[in-house]
């Protein structure tokens, strides 16, 4: 294997998604008419959450349950075709199947086929084997049998590896001494059967506890949604984790996606707070990012999150009359002089869209020792301030582009353009839609440069 290995143990169901068109109603009963335009199948259960692991690159390997039918024959299809190393368990019966229908975004009707769950057969010896092998293993419990498994369960318990277990209310209780588990908060209330009104964190907080010293595991991560997560472990104070900004959006997938990120961050020897804090932001980024549908579209098809909000923003204002105004740049290292410029630019209409040199285009701009901060978190800063309403992020050389999708009616730069001579090269192009260009002033001083130089300079310096 090129890095480490994550085995995934759980129920695996085929989720299809029928696409189409309403445009009347059934002349011999009330409902709509669905015209079917496409139809979209995709993993769901524990399979999801070893696609997902997948797509970011690890290497995957799946204990689940598939019965020897059609929708089980495309499940193999495609994990396999995901480049994952499928171990299946015989399954009595047929493959669960979630089938939506929906039209306009909407979903009109949900089918469930397959029947009440049914026991699987056991493990083969290879898929104790690759347990064993395992890296970090991670059970994604939907309740329908494989989490039950005796040979399995004992398996796990004695897997060397760090075991995350996202449980189920219908599911077993996780083997002893597992490394971390992680409910989400409507998950750990049913489980430990708690009702009780209060604040959130110390009703969350009773509720994991209760489950770690029941189920005897090393620590209990209770998901509390755009609040992130409420770590509960053998102290008495809950270490509660905040999600990185606000994420509105598809949901589906963002538990597989946290529980996967905790395993391989154990599995790299991180403490359980380390690996509940980088679950966290990954939880985050892919709701942001547009959940399942963008993680699993192929590269040419997913969108910038980003720049849709900035689309809506824009809409947005102009339905209202509103004056759009638009600056760039790298914004390596945050300071007070981008602050001045981007408070002012604001000032002058009714949003302000920072256009944000990527990390290539910084690299290509500045050398191969820049960017020292990520596009993301460059990004996330940014979109923090009150005077920034929405953040694209670019990968050309100069923003023309990204300012031919987004017209907007003034393009700012800062002061250090003041000085005369020929005219900004975006101002062509904003003429075109009869936008403008204008400067306002830098605060003297204040530079990314300069600062890098200072930090280098008192480094380098007698200690």
């Amino acid at each position: 294997m090129s890095g480490p290995l994550l085995v995934v143990v759980g129920d695996t169901l085929l989720d299809r998604d029928v696409e189409g068109s309403v445009r009347r109603v059934a002349p011999d009963a009330p409902a709509p008419v669905l015209d079917e335009e496409s139809v979209t199948d995709r993993p769901g259960g524990a399979g999801l959450a070893a696609l997902l692991a997948a797509g970011q690159g690890h290497d995957v390997a799946l204990v689940t349950a598939i019965a020897d039918d059609e929708a089980g024959s495309r499940l193999c299809e495609l994990l396999t075709d995901a480049g994952i190393a499928v171990y299946p368990l015989p399954l009595p019966g047929a493959t669960p199947e979630k089938v939506r229908l929906r039209a306009d975004g909407q979903v009109l009707v949900r089918l469930d086929r397959g029947g009440a769950p049914v026991a699987p057969g056991d493990p083969s010896e290879a898929a104790l084997a690759v347990l064993r092998d395992a890296s970090a293993i991670l059970v994604s419990d939907y309740g329908r049998g494989v989490a039950r498994n005796p040979r399995l369960r004992a398996a796990l318990q004695q897997a060397k590896a760090p075991v995350v277990w996202d449980p189920h209310p219908n599911g077993p209780a996780p083997v002893p001494n597992v490394r971390l588990v992680t409910p989400n908060e409507a998950e750990v209330r049913k489980l430990a059967d708690d009702a009780g009104s209060g604040p959130m964190l110390s009703t969350v907080h009773r509720a994991g506890q209760q489950l770690r010293q029941r189920w005897r595991a090393g620590a209990v991560a209770v998901t509390v949604g755009a609040n992130g997560a409420v770590l509960c472990h053998a102290g008495p104070t809950p270490l509660v984790v905040p999600a990185p900004g606000a994420a509105d959006g598809d949901t589906c997938g963002a538990g597989d996606r946290f529980a996967a990120t905790a395993a391989l961050a154990l599995a790299g020897g991180a403490l359980v707070s380390e690996a509940v804090q980088q679950a966290v932001v990954a939880a985050t980024e892919y709701v942001a990012a547009g959940g399942v549908t963008v993680a699993l579209a192929p590269p040419e098809e997913k969108t910038d999150r980003r720049a849709e909000e900035a689309s809506r923003v824009i809409s947005r204002v102009r339905a209202q009359g509103g004056t759009v105004v638009a600056t760039g740049g790298c914004f390596d290292l945050l300071h007070i002089g981008h602050l001045a410029t981007l408070q002012a630019a604001r000032k002058l209409g009714d949003c302000l869209v920072v256009c944000l040199n990527s990390d290539a285009s910084v690299a290509a701009l500045k050398g191969p020792d820049r960017p020292l901060t990520g596009q993301g978190d460059r990004a996330r800063l940014l979109a923090a301030l009150d005077c920034v309403d929405a953040v694209v992020v670019f990968d050309e050389p100069t923003p023309e582009a990204v300012l031919a999708r987004l017209r907007p009616d003034l393009w700012v730069k800062g002061g250090d353009y003041a000085d005369g001579g020929p005219d900004l090269p975006e101002a062509e192009l904003m003429h075109r839609w009869g936008g403008q260009t204008v400067i306002v002033p830098y605060l003297d001083g204040r530079s990314t440069t300069r600062t890098i130089a200072a930090v280098r300079g008192h480094s380098e310096g007698p200690s």
